[in-house]
């Protein structure tokens, strides 16, 4: 049973039999009569079939939620039982939107001190993919903001207030500040994230309320290209002051804080909300709450 569930859960992820075979390492055939096995045991149609897949039924939505639940709780289960017989041992997905990624170091550096036999894969995603991996099973934690989106049914941790820094070239007016409002960065030429990025609408709104329309003549979905367009000199750029300690000082480039008009935007971690939670997970989270407070002062 638990190995069909698994097959429905990649299904409705991959929403292609031929690409969710190839995610479970089986044939094709091997999951199609899997699900059919699993739609003869509950007694309901699961899939709505057609020349290709087309979804899942309302009764097939209702079982993928069952399946998320049982399928976590066998997974922590076998972690558990493996975490007795041989301590902390795994491998830990986190997912982090872009402007978290120069702190991720700072959680996984002393678990890793702890726990040494753990292995980590970290990937940057947008702030709404961080949250359907999460619920898809795909990844164990997120690292996303945490008061500006709805975020559903998770457990989180504050980690740090994200604050705002005006990147710019040495040359520029602006640059023998100490401090800049919102207001002086209005008229400048700037290079941005994408729209599709949580931290670009929130750079747009502060703008606004600043009075300006944020408008960007060069936009990526990479912070580090973005940094390389400022040091040209043609651009400058908002990003958040965690970046600025991650790649250091240069001469290349000046930082100056952006004086803020409300309240910094938190930053945390998000898990599954499972009790117990996974023994990797509550380790995990249990880093998170002990850095929380140095990453914010």
């Amino acid at each position: 049973m638990i190995d069909k569930l698994e097959f429905l859960l990649a299904l409705a992820r991959e929403r292609h039999f031929g690409r969710a075979a190839e995610a479970c390492g089986v044939t094709q055939p091997t999951m199609s009569a899997a699900i059919k096995q699993l739609e003869e045991s509950l007694g309901v149609l699961l899939v709505q079939r057609g020349s290709r897949f087309i979804g899942l039924t309302p009764e097939g939505e209702h079982v993928l939620e069952w399946a998320k639940r049982i399928v976590g709780d066998t997974r922590a289960m076998r972690q558990e039982i493996s975490s007795l017989k041989r301590g902390l041992t795994g491998h830990l997905r986190i997912a982090t939107i872009p402007t978290a990624l120069g702190m991720v170091a700072a959680l996984t550096a002393p678990f890793c001190a702890r726990h040494p036999d753990v292995k980590f894969t970290i990937l940057s995603r947008r702030s709404h993919e961080v949250l359907t991996l999460l619920d898809q099973l795909e990844i164990h934690a997120g690292i996303t903001y945490l008061d500006n989106e709805p975020l559903g049914h998770v457990n989180t941790v504050p980690l740090y207030h994200e604050r705002y820094c005006l990147f710019i070239a040495p040359d520029q007016p602006l640059a023998k500040k100490e401090r800049v409002t919102w207001e002086e960065i209005g008229g400048l030429q700037l290079c941005l994230l994408t729209p599709d990025m949580q931290n670009r609408r929130i750079i747009d709104r502060r703008l606004g309320l600043a009075g300006f329309k944020a408008v960007s003549t060069l936009e990526s979905d990479s912070m580090l290209a973005l940094y390389a367009h400022v040091k040209t000199g043609h651009w400058a750029s908002i990003m958040p002051a965690k970046f600025a300690e991650t790649i250091g000082a240069t001469e290349a480039i000046r930082v100056i804080p952006i004086a803020e008009t409300e309240a910094a935007n938190l930053v945390g971690l998000v898990v599954p909300h499972r009790e117990p939670m996974t023994p990797l997970t509550a380790a995990l989270v249990e880093t998170a709450k002990k850095i929380g407070p140095n990453l914010d002062g």
